[in-house]
């Protein structure tokens, strides 16, 4: 973050933090915190209260969360900064199946917050399991802890999967808005976090050339691709319950597809951005278990190496079923039905042990008429592509054909890339820091509303169906290190397309 900019100070606080000795807490919310102190983006008047299911004194959370910033910090740590941030940080024992448990919780939040004059407003943090979300929140509920009143304000930070399918998200979203109003619900996902994924909507409606060229007469096709090289390692419980549609598809992948298909807000705010991006979820069209399975590969990875890593088979990973039919890599064709979209599919695919890390939105634009190029050299115009790279290189490129220097026509593609770390220079960070800051200052335009969270369930929801009715039929396997399974190339050759190559 850049401190000549005029950034808005956010307001007194307290930072409640439930499942602070967790990996969440650890890797990315306390890193983040520190980044924004170093920043000095962290309200003046701050405290951090911390809470875990098991006893443990102030100095001791307060060691642990400091080897946790040393082991997992972006930039070298400064003990001054970091020390002053950790003061602040009360350890709080509580337990949403302990009703008095949460009362003590209340009367140490009360103290605190005279103490550190930090004026009532309160930002509840659940880096907790899933099925925590829904008892923490009743909890808070019964105490009153969410009410905003006296001009104080309260927000509730959940992170996802949030629901696995579209009944569960609805249950919750009716639990969590029969306690707290929409506008108090920070639905967090880090990849909206990271900066090429913000700059989306500014290379789309900043730029007078892509505009007029971004819809259906001009673009051929989107593909999405999130890689990972990672296998399950040991989350295989998690994983082994959840999957890789549940698990990326109706949040990363879907949040990245709203932003590259949505139509023009008519102001850069919160409430018309998120309905914009609501409406391209709801347009996706909803597909019949038939259809499903045509539209859809779904693969499993085996024994394999990646580089010098020897993968171990994933039904061989600890808390894993040794016949699971979880998918570890899912490829999927969509539609989108509006006017701007119509006819032009949009292929999404991730997997884990792939051969790269790899995520990246890739738009295809049709091929220019070749006639004039008949009696030439030239055999085939290479493929115009606007590709826009998350990970590991965050940046755009720009793929198009140019004329070999000679005395003959011959053509071949070429690239103009921008990085971002050739232009800007910018301190390495979590992805988290600028979601927290703008919890802090109550702006919601990169956190999902339960209408677009039910929207992106309803339109996976038949591939869960009709994967669930078939069982082990269609579930391919592949190689770990390999490109994945074959299915997800024929997926986009039988259309006459394919996977862009690196």
């Amino acid at each position: 973050m850049n401190n000549d900019q005029p950034y808005q100070k956010p307001q007194s606080c307290a930072f409640v933090i439930f499942g602070v000795t967790g990996d969440l807490a650890n890797r990315l919310v306390i890193p983040s915190l520190y980044n924004l102190a170093a920043a000095e983006l962290l309200p003046g008047r701050f405290c951090i209260i911390g809470v875990a299911r098991r006893a443990m004194t102030n100095e001791a959370l307060r060691e642990s969360l400091m080897r946790g910033l040393h082991q997992f910090a972006t930039r070298r740590v400064d003990h001054k900064i970091a020390h002053r941030l950790l003061e602040c940080i009360t350890s709080v024992e509580a337990d949403p199946d302990d009703g008095p448990s949460y009362d003590r919780l209340n009367e140490q939040l009360q103290e605190l917050e005279a103490a550190r004059g930090t004026g009532g407003n309160r930002l509840f943090y659940l880096a907790t399991p899933p099925d925590a979300f829904a008892p923490i929140v009743r909890q808070l509920g019964r105490l009153g802890l969410l009410k905003e009143d006296h001009g104080a304000w309260r927000r509730l930070v959940i992170e996802k999967p949030f629901g696995t399918d579209l009944a569960s998200a609805r249950a919750l979203n009716a639990e969590l808005l029969s306690i707290l109003n929409e506008h108090q619900i920070y639905r967090i996902d880090h990849y909206l976090g990271k900066e090429t994924v913000q700059n989306i909507l500014v290379l789309r409606f900043a730029n007078g050339m892509f505009e007029p060229i971004w819809n259906r007469h001009h673009i051929d096709h989107v593909q999405i691709v999130v890689d990972e090289r990672l296998g399950v390692g040991h989350r295989g419980s998690f994983y082994d319950a959840t999957g890789a549609l549940r698990d990326m598809v109706p949040n990363h992948l879907f949040q990245l597809l709203s932003l590259i298909a949505m139509e023009p807000p008519t102001h850069f705010d919160a409430h018309n951005v998120r309905s914009e991006k609501d409406e391209v979820l709801t347009a996706i069209q909803t597909q019949s278990e038939e259809e499903a399975l045509k539209n859809s590969v779904r693969g499993q990875y085996t024994a394999g190496k990646i580089g010098d890593t020897e993968i171990s088979d994933y039904r061989k990973n600890p808390d894993v079923r040794p016949d699971s039919v979880t998918e570890t890599f899912v490829a999927l064709k969509l539609s989108i039905d509006n006017w701007r979209w119509a006819g032009v599919p949009f292929y999404l695919r991730t997997g884990k042990a792939l051969p790269m890390k790899r995520t990246e939105v890739a738009i295809k634009f049709r091929e220019a008429p070749f006639a004039m190029f008949r009696c030439t050299p030239v055999e085939q115009l290479a493929e115009n592509y606007l590709v826009i790279c998350i990970e590991p290189n965050e940046g755009i490129t720009l793929q198009f054909n140019t004329k070999v220097p000679g005395p003959v026509i011959r053509i071949d593609g070429v690239q103009m890339k921008f990085l971002y770390k050739d232009y800007f220079e910018a301190e390495p960070a979590t992805g988290y820091e600028t979601l927290i800051y703008d919890c802090m200052i109550g702006d919601n335009l990169l956190f999902q509303r339960a209408d677009g969270v039910e929207a992106a369930w309803r339109a996976v929801q038949p591939f869960l169906d009709a994967w669930r009715k078939v069982g082990t039929k269609g579930l391919e396997f592949y190689p770990a290190g390999s490109e994945g399974p074959p299915g997800a190339f024929e997926l986009l050759r039988r259309d006459g397309r394919s996977w862009r190559k690196l």
